[in-house]
């Protein structure tokens, strides 16, 4: 995070814990300290494995399964009104299968685009929710996160 061109905060996704390097700016404070990459390096996008389940059609999940290469809306946290703070863009991929049916679990890779604010979401173990504009369709859990190789 840059505030008037200065790094102030910076979260390093693939070790799970982050670095203020500003604590007036931030607010808050950190013991970890690691040596700073280009941001010109960073890839445009984060891989994150995750195991997702899809609602049931009868408990108001889609009626077809999804292909790979999906795009819903990613919500990980909503308001105290019920909906959601934020929809995140991210694609769904997945091989072993054609299709994932509604009440099916499946491990998929969620290509989401770095570029968004989703960094203080990404840990292993966290849940997040699958939309298709209000309605949820399917729940996630990250497994793994990689940044992917830049050429």
């Amino acid at each position: 995070m840059y505030f008037n061109g200065k790094l102030i905060y910076k979260r390093w996704l693939n070790l799970g814990y982050g670095k203020v390097f500003d604590t007036h700016a931030f607010g808050k404070y950190t013991d970890y300290s690691i040596t700073d990459f280009d941001l010109e390096e960073t890839p445009e996008l984060i891989h994150v494995k995750a195991k997702l389940t899809l609602v049931t059609t009868e408990q108001g999940g889609r009626k077809t399964g999804i292909a790979s290469g999906y795009r819903p809306n990613h919500v990980f946290e909503y308001q105290t009104n019920g909906q959601f703070k934020y929809a995140y863009m991210g694609d769904i991929q997945f091989e072993q299968v054609e299709r994932i049916l509604p009440g099916e679990t499946k491990e998929v890779l969620v290509r989401f685009l770095s570029r968004q604010p989703i960094d203080e979401y990404m840990d292993i173990g966290r849940k997040w929710w699958i939309h298709e504009g209000p309605i949820k369709i399917g729940e996630a859990k990250i497994t793994g996160i990689e940044f992917p190789k830049t050429e």
